[in-house]
């Protein structure tokens, strides 16, 4: 039996290795995923801009060096599997001008989880609200509910 695939942003994934206000509950939403065995992917970039953010975070001081080292670790033994499958790049240019964009990182989360036929979760208020009237696929971090073996694990984790 194949395991259920969910594409997640690097903004939600930060949120396990980087002390933000709804930290816990991305941890509590990976360990559902944990506990169903999901195959969490996400296109190339999420390397990419994970590690940005958190070389970024060190450069500003708002994390130390150290901290950052840690976060950057952490944050690729998640075990997100790097997807690029033929047409990626050309959907994420559609749906950025779909969506009127202005860039088209978020696009290629959206087209990936498109072309794959799966979920695709964000930690992105601001996104969610622009495509969520039109893709019903799309969650956002702070519409989960934790089940109560999620909520007891990851607080343990904390």
């Amino acid at each position: 039996m194949n395991s259920p695939l969910i594409c997640s942003d690097a903004n939600l994934a930060l949120k396990l290795v980087l002390a933000e206000h709804d930290s816990l509950l991305a941890r509590q939403l990976w360990t559902e995923w944990e506990t169903q065995s999901v195959d969490l992917i996400a296109p190339p970039l999420w390397a990419y801009e994970t590690t940005s953010v958190i070389r970024n975070k060190v450069y500003r001081g708002t994390i130390t060096l150290a901290e950052g080292e840690d976060a950057f670790v952490a944050v690729h033994k998640l075990g997100v599997r790097l997807v690029t499958i033929p047409g990626l790049y050309e959907e994420a240019w559609r749906l950025a001008n779909r969506f009127n964009r202005p860039a088209a990182y978020d696009a290629h989360y959206l087209a990936l989880a498109e072309m794959l036929g799966c979920e695709f979760w964000t930690a992105d208020e601001r996104l969610y609200n622009i495509v969520r009237d039109e893709l019903f696929w799309v969650k956002w971090l702070g519409d989960f509910q934790p089940s109560a073996a999620a909520s007891t694990s990851a607080t343990i984790r904390s």
